[in-house]
């Protein structure tokens, strides 16, 4: 690889407040002179003119239950519709969960790498919502269209720019909102922004009529597992939403971790409840070849050097424990021992995302080191199909086991030796196969539609496009 060069004077660095001494900063902005769109217009305003912070803060009450949406993933998808909530009280909420949103706001992830840069919840009740601290939260000048603001943050052309070019330095994957209201777009007649919004409006709506045909990853193994083992799903939602239950507490003396929140003891009930059902089942401890291996917490400074290892987050994993293509972390030195294998399976141990797992194949993957936040146990998978015990770790009866299982108090976190103790059922590999079939069957179903989704988004990205420049 040639060694690349950059040249930067001292009068153009100190334009920066910020004095960044960052190459794909300056040699990409500077150049551009913020342009970024490469628009012909002769009339550029920056986003500066056009945006206004709107921060209010969210006032908690007592005995309320909240929905709090971190800056997370796993919370928002490609068109800024929420996916999920952390529910949230007066006493039990990160303080980074603090502002109030309202209908006429766009929020903007100060985060790289965010499914949808933009949001704007223009007919969602926002009552019970709390936002992070992680967004930059706007109020539209009056001369803009709010939804014509919204796809051209959301467009793909700005998306590379905050993910590869304006973000800080090499550890703190954000950017600065001063450096978003800096660039600049063309100065564009509001009655041509209506004209163009009601261009998208049709395409919007089929995407809404294509998003009603999806079924989310894990209600699809849901309903599998809930009628190949007779349990009624309708029955257990209801019993999570039980506030007041008895515990037999002997049960929680018996049990090796004492836990002083009796919640876990109602889910681990359910858990047995679900467990009757198998007729038979076998721990964990039973197929793993050791007790449990935890990751490293950075890539390894010591070791083979490699330039292309991957190194798994938890954030690279989907709900249905497929790796992400998006922008990966590599290792530069690596440790072989935390290199994976095949039948390498991997559980989150700690934080929000507590019970998340990730089955490692090296025909689908490359080369990877685990992060810190994973447990690894090499599993024999003679008599168990990897794909089946993959999908039991992403259905509901893990999930009770799970929430049984976590300790509550601060940092959520599950141990080695507890995640050994985890049940599975004793079924014939040729029934395992068959729910495999199933589940595998209607997620490429659910696939086809995501296809045809995206290409209704890559329509509005066009047509945006087409005016931003002229």
């Amino acid at each position: 690889m040639g060694l690349k060069t950059f040249t930067i004077s001292v009068a153009e660095l100190s334009k920066d407040s910020y004095l960044r001494n960052d190459e794909k900063y300056h040699s990409f902005l500077f150049s551009s002179d913020w342009n970024l769109f490469d628009s012909s217009s002769k009339k550029l305003i920056p986003l500066k003119d056009i945006l206004s912070d709107d921060y209010t803060l969210f006032d908690y009450q007592e005995d309320e239950e909240y929905k709090g949406i971190p800056t997370g993933q796993t919370y928002l998808d490609e068109d800024g519709d929420i996916r999920e909530f952390q529910p949230i009280n007066i006493e039990n909420h990160p303080g980074r969960l603090k502002y109030k949103v309202s209908n006429d706001n766009i929020l903007i992830s100060s985060l790289r790498l965010a499914k949808s840069p933009a949001l704007f919840f223009e007919n969602e009740d926002l009552s019970d919502y709390v936002f992070s601290n992680g967004f930059y939260i706007f109020k539209v000048n009056d001369d803009w269209n709010n939804k014509f603001v919204l796809y051209i943050l959301r467009t793909k052309k700005l998306k590379s720019i905050l993910d590869n070019h304006i973000y800080r330095g090499i550890g703190i994957s954000a950017y600065k909102k001063e450096d978003l209201l800096k660039i600049k777009i063309p100065l564009i007649p509001k009655s041509k922004q209506d004209q163009i919004v009601a261009q998208i409006e049709p395409i919007e709506k089929k995407i809404k009529e294509l998003k009603a045909q999806i079924t989310p990853p894990q209600e699809v193994m849901n309903k599998v597992f809930a009628r190949e083992f007779g349990f009624d799903l309708e029955k257990f939602e209801e019993s999570k939403k039980v506030k007041f239950f008895e515990v037999d507490f002997l049960k929680i003396s018996n049990y090796h971790s004492l836990r002083y929140d009796v919640k876990n003891q109602k889910y681990l009930d359910i858990f047995n409840e679900i467990i009757k059902g198998f007729g038979s089942s076998f721990f964990l401890k039973s197929i793993s070849k050791d007790k449990g291996k935890y990751g490293a917490n950075e890539p390894a400074k010591d070791g083979e050097k490699s330039f292309d290892t991957r190194y798994i987050r938890i954030t690279d994993i989907d709900s249905i424990g497929n790796l992400s293509d998006d922008d990966w972390k590599t290792a530069e030195n690596i440790d072989k021992q935390y290199l994976l294998k095949d039948d390498d399976f991997l559980f989150a141990r700690s934080g929000n995302t507590v019970g998340k797992t990730f089955l490692f194949d090296s025909e689908k993957h490359e080369e990877a080191i685990y992060a810190g936040y994973f447990i690894k146990f090499q599993l024999d998978f003679t008599n168990l199909n990897k794909l089946f015990f993959l999908y039991y770790t992403k259905s509901f009866i893990y999930d009770f086991w799970v929430k049984g299982i976590v300790r509550i108090k601060g940092q959520p976190n599950i141990n080695a030796n507890e995640y050994l103790e985890l049940k599975i059922p004793t079924i014939p590999l040729k029934a395992q196969q068959k729910i495999v079939d199933e589940i595998k069957a209607e997620l490429d179903k659910q696939e086809e539609i995501k296809n045809k989704i995206e290409s209704e988004r890559n329509k509005i990205d066009e047509i945006i496009l087409r005016y931003l420049f002229k």
